[in-house]
């Protein structure tokens, strides 16, 4: 079964590598692919003004008045509510917030999003024109820096970028070491682990809780993930296919030199294919930043401690591991391949309002409208087809979309496909396996984790993140001797582990 998925694996990839070959001669001038395709946001949704003023409470368990500020941005200070208590032992009044729905730990400069109006921008860019005219980099600038880069300033950009686009070989021989089938999320996840490692001077552990005062400092270790990143990923890629690692080149664009390390087989000659390129940049600009998602909130929360920045982002693209983060294009393939042709649409939709079958792609935490990133990645997937060949579930796709929105049972719950139900078929498309479609998410998100890594060593604000809890436990118990326990047939245990077998056939030799 391993040899036939390789081979499928090799076939897919010799397609699109063929593809690239016919087209690489194509001029660059076909990469504005979304110029005529892509509208850009017209919707002029005001800012809210100044929201200024005092919230008034007063507690009914003791009849006290309390006056909690509220800020011209609308928030007002969790700490406030713990001077509202009923007395006794009450250690004031804790805001409960599971997964974290109405809690705002940051203030950020970085990322807007509007769910109910289908608004996302990037320091104030509306995504549809990023999408449109700009290139990674230079959207991870403006994530970095708040603003875009002049000429000069987007050459050295991108010239320091690929400057440290070489990975240690420390580094290839652990990805080289992992066994065959490890999924390309851990050997990520090692391998940003591992370079703290490799890079001592960038570690406050060692060199100091002051050091990333620097701006030096930092923004060599911006230049460095962001270089390393897309090789760390292309060397994860080629271990799966047991080739060995090929260095990065300094003469293409970031998403260029990502193809190039792919499909290159050390020809140093090799250009991918244009058109390609300009749609994983695009890809890649769509993916850069998502404000205070699950990984870039792990990654501040991690860098709240000061640990290294390497160690912070192992901790974000840990989080994106999961299969509810970063995995969620992979359901949606899975979804429309257990549908399998349109005739099936109805039914399934019958089994998604009956409960009994799951719709992955559709909804959003944030979004109560179509997520605009679903919109531009829609016209990204015909682009693709045009090069490499139409997917056949692009038409269950298609047809799905429009069932689900003229049914009211959707509209009702705001359900619109997200950034995920056509971003796998792409991936597809273009030849990547599945469990490689995360790192394909966790490459440009890098930006954005690196942007608030930055944000928060600056933001007075910025304390060691320790949440609250709301104790449920035992209130007090003492201790009782081993012998004079009784066995409670209520209290959890351990389960039944199971033995390892070379285990199992040493205590057997044993006589035991």
């Amino acid at each position: 079964m391993e040899t036939i998925d390789q081979t499928k694996l090799a076939r897919g990839r010799l397609a699109v590598l063929s593809s690239h070959l016919i087209h690489s001669s194509e001029s660059s001038s076909s990469s504005c692919l979304l110029e005529t395709s892509c509208v850009s946001s017209q919707n002029l949704v005001p800012p809210p003004g100044n929201l200024k003023g005092v919230l008034t409470i007063i507690d009914e368990r003791t009849g006290k008045k309390y006056q909690i500020q509220v800020s011209e941005e609308g928030f007002v200070k969790a700490t406030d509510f713990k001077k509202i208590t009923a007395g006794n032992y009450d250690k004031g009044l804790k805001l409960y917030d599971p997964g974290y729905l109405n809690t705002a730990p940051v203030k950020s400069s970085i990322c807007y999003i509007d769910g109910d109006e289908g608004i996302l921008r990037y320091r104030g860019y509306p995504i549809e024109e990023l999408a449109e005219s700009s290139s990674f980099l230079e959207v991870a600038y403006l994530l970095m820096y708040g603003n875009m880069p002049s000429l000069s300033q987007l050459a050295d950009w991108e010239f320091a970028v690929s400057q440290h686009s070489a990975v240690p070989q420390g580094i290839l021989d652990i990805i080289q070491t992992m066994p065959h089938d490890a999924h390309p999320m851990g050997v990520l996840v090692s391998a940003m682990s591992a370079l703290s490692v490799f890079h001592p001077d960038a570690n406050p552990a060692l060199r100091g809780q002051e050091l990333y005062m620097s701006k030096q400092v930092r923004d060599k270790q911006i230049a460095r993930i962001l270089g390393k990143a897309p090789t760390i990923a292309a060397a994860a890629y080629l271990r799966m296919a047991g080739r060995p690692p090929v260095l990065p080149s300094s003469n293409l664009s970031y998403s260029e030199n990502f193809l190039y390390m792919l499909d290159s087989l050390g020809n140093r000659a090799y250009k991918p294919n244009p058109r390609l390129a300009r749609v994983l940049d695009v890809l890649f600009i769509l993916h850069a930043e998502h404000e205070m998602n699950c990984s870039t909130a792990a990654a501040r929360h991690l860098a709240s401690s000061g640990v290294d920045v390497y160690t912070a982002l192992a901790g974000a693209v840990g989080a994106l591991y999961g299969p509810l983060h970063g995995g969620a294009n992979e359901a949606v393939l899975k979804m429309l391949n257990e549908i399998g042709v349109v005739d099936n649409i109805p039914e399934f939709i019958e089994g998604v309002k009956n409960r009994k079958r799951k719709m992955s792609g559709f909804g959003h935490r944030v979004y109560k409208n179509y997520d605009p990133r679903a919109k531009v990645i829609k016209k990204l997937a015909e682009e693709v087809f045009s090069i490499v060949g139409r997917d056949p579930l692009i038409e269950v796709a298609v047809a799905l979309e429009k069932a689900a929105l003229s049914d009211e049972y959707f509209v009702k719950r705001k359900l619109y496909p997200n950034v995920d139900f056509y971003s796998g078929l792409i991936y597809r498309a273009m030849g990547f396996p599945t469990e490689f479609f995360p790192v394909l998410f966790a490459i440009p998100r890098m930006a954005g984790y690196l942007s608030h890594w930055r944000e928060s060593l600056d933001d007075p604000d910025t304390k060691i993140m320790r949440p609250q809890q709301v104790y449920k436990g035992e209130w007090l118990r003492h201790y009782t001797p081993l012998k004079e326990r009784l066995l409670s047939t209520e209290a959890d245990r351990l389960g039944q582990v199971s033995v390892s077998n070379a285990t199992k056939r040493r205590l057997a030799g044993a006589g035991i």
